[in-house]
């Protein structure tokens, strides 16, 4: 939201935290989407917390220090938006008087068929542990009325698409770059800019990168992430292809349409696992 005010003029303010802004996703995407924010002059106190609100008069001042702690400063502002995560919404629900086991944050804890530990009582979405998306809910209704109908249901939460709705936008699916250094596993890295791509260059909107990372032996693919206009659209090519355990060189021998944004895709995959073409 802060992105669209900002694009319709407003001077915007992200007081966050953490030394991150969006920590979950691929570092080097995130400095890069980072930038790409601070260009459409966004501006950003990082590792900053706030810790008074005054709305005695009509706008609303903020009393902010160093998340480690330190001297205290007012930042003013027409609007605060606070968007400090999500959290399930079960609290009053009545769980607690039929025996629902929840965790420590409120979320229902169910098996591999969304069953709860009261027979009968199942849960999905937003309400179990994974990520609070819309479409992951979607999925999981299905894969539950599946195993509610005796059929089977699956819904793999590593291989569910996220996209930041910002202009760029930012998609991923699959792991990190750091995730699959943590996990000690041998990896090449892939990557093309859009601003060798003929199409984002012919609509003047040039400003991102595909990323992909596959595993060194195998070339399967382990993780890809897009910064770009439409990276929502361009993502579910990726998805498709790590959701049938394609490697990098599949995408790559793929035909792809010319001009188009999605031959970015094609151009990083042949990075990936030898060289692309127009670059």
């Amino acid at each position: 939201m802060g992105s669209v005010w900002g694009r319709l003029g407003s001077e915007v303010t992200v007081v966050e935290f953490a030394s991150d802004i969006v920590p979950t996703m691929d570092g080097e995407i995130r400095k890069q989407f980072q930038r790409s924010l601070e260009k459409q002059k966004m501006k950003f106190m990082l590792k900053t917390k706030v810790v008074g609100v005054d709305t005695s008069g009509d706008g609303v001042k903020l009393t902010i220090e160093p998340a480690a702690g330190g001297e205290q400063t007012t930042l003013e502002a027409d609007v605060v938006l606070v968007s400090a995560g999500r959290t399930p919404f079960t609290a009053g629900l009545g769980l607690d008087k039929i025996g629902v086991e929840t965790d420590k944050v409120g979320r229902i804890l169910v098996n591999e068929r969304f069953v709860s530990n009261v027979p009968g009582v199942y849960a999905i979405g937003d309400v179990i542990p994974g990520p609070m998306l819309a479409h992951k809910a979607e999925e999981d209704g299905v894969a539950c009325v599946e195993f509610i109908a005796g059929k089977h249901g699956h819904v793999d939460y590593d291989k569910v698409p996220g996209v930041v709705y910002t202009h760029p936008e930012v998609a991923s699916v699959g792991k990190t770059e750091e995730q699959v250094k943590e996990l000690g596993i041998a990896y090449r890295v892939g990557k093309f800019p859009f601003l060798a791509n003929s199409r984002a260059k012919a609509i003047d909107d040039a400003e991102g990168i595909v990323k992909i990372v596959a595993d060194k032996e195998t070339d399967k693919i382990l993780g890809v992430h897009i910064m770009a206009p439409n990276a929502g659209e361009l993502i579910h090519e990726a998805v498709l292809a790590i959701n049938y355990d394609a490697a990098s060189e599949d995408i790559a021998r793929v035909c792809h349409a010319h001009p188009t944004m999605s031959e970015a895709l094609k151009e990083a995959a042949m990075a990936t696992y030898d060289k692309p073409i127009h670059i």
